[in-house]
């Protein structure tokens, strides 16, 4: 019997890499065809996307450059884009006592027509000596103390409704969301009274004594970004694969190692990204912070209603002023980049 056996019917060793090629080369096949789709894109579409990009950046260039003209200058038209430096930040080259000593701008005319500008920092010197920074930490304090405030809350019951969902927990997700439907100006009225040391006396209610407090403007705040960081996070949780928490339940973690050694090491950049729009969004608000702070709990946005007088608007100061503003929230985006574009980016393509 074993005289008859076919030897080339025996299956050879040498055959599972055999078959791991072609599915190699499939693979290899396809980043490549994905290459080329990229390289082979028309040129124009690059092209395009510079000159969106150009447009969209323009306000802010504007904002910087005006920042950095005199009063004068900042309501010229056409309007002066292009700094012209060698001044000492006067109008005149440092060590000259007369009009006559001005540099003469390239393109200068008789008619305003140039598109050239004096740079000077006279705004900013201006804007720190009107006290900037205290408002400056204050803002800092309402936007960092509400984030950490709305993290510390949003986390756990993010968690909870990802992994642990309750009966209708669609109504719950609603009605957080549902919070954000009513304008500002509705709530303003009952907020004030609430807030107020004495309540409304017809109710025979007392107030909580929070108005012109940075303890109320952070309670506020964090009410106001809570739901929208439980929606942002209980999308990242349910991206994490419930392999990975079976597998930790299996050796032995408890609900406190599951979110702290498991789940919020890998949602990272989600927590990242939510809580940069909720330091972005407490940063810029201004109605809230107009009608509930007092003189000194004033926020970064009501520093900069100074500049917009009955005698005008002083656009210079207002834009120097608005990049003292804007230049903390880029900085933070910039460090932070990686974790945002990961974290916005997060359960997109599975």
């Amino acid at each position: 019997m074993e005289a008859t056996r076919n030897p080339a019917a025996t299956p050879s060793a040498p055959a599972a890499p055999a078959a791991r090629a072609p599915r190699a080369g499939l693979l290899a096949r396809r980043q490549k065809a994905a290459k080329s789709r990229y390289e082979d894109a028309p040129a124009w579409w690059g092209v395009m996307a510079w000159v969106i990009g150009l447009i969209a950046f323009f306000p802010v260039f504007y904002m910087v450059i005006t920042g950095f003209k005199s009063e004068a200058d900042a309501v010229n038209l056409p309007p002066q884009v292009i700094p012209f430096p060698g001044n000492d930040g006067a109008g005149q080259p440092a060590g000259s006592t007369s009009i006559e000593d001005a540099p003469t701008l390239p393109g200068d005319t008789d008619d305003g027509g140039s598109f050239w500008f004096v740079p000077t920092l006279d705004q900013y010197r201006a804007v720190v000596g009107q006290d900037f920074f205290p408002f400056f930490r204050n803002s800092a304090i309402a936007a960092l103390g509400s984030t950490a405030l709305v993290m510390v809350l949003a986390v756990p019951a993010a968690y909870g409704l990802a992994i642990w969902p309750v009966k209708k927990w669609k109504d719950v997700l609603f009605f957080f969301i549902s919070t954000k439907f009513l304008p500002a100006a509705g709530v303003i009225v009952p907020l004030f009274v609430i807030y107020s040391p004495n309540g409304d006396p017809e109710l025979f209610t007392r107030g909580l004594g929070l108005l012109g407090t940075m303890r109320g403007l952070i309670i506020l705040y964090t009410a106001m970004n809570l739901p929208i960081a439980i929606w942002m996070l209980r999308s990242f949780f349910e991206e994490v694969p419930r392999d990975v928490l079976d597998a930790a339940r299996i050796d032995g973690a408890n609900i406190w190692q599951e979110v702290t050694q498991v789940m919020l090491p890998m949602v990272t950049p989600g927590i990242a990204a939510t809580a940069f729009l909720g330091i972005i969004f407490a940063w810029n608000e201004f109605f809230f912070a107009i009608s509930l702070t007092a003189a000194g709990t004033s926020t970064v946005p009501i520093f900069m209603v100074k500049f917009v007088t009955s005698e005008g608007l002083f656009w210079a100061k207002l834009a120097a002023s608005a990049t003292m503003a804007a230049t903390p929230i880029v900085l933070v985006g910039w460090i932070a980049q990686r974790q945002l574009v990961r974290g916005l980016s997060l359960g997109a393509v599975k």
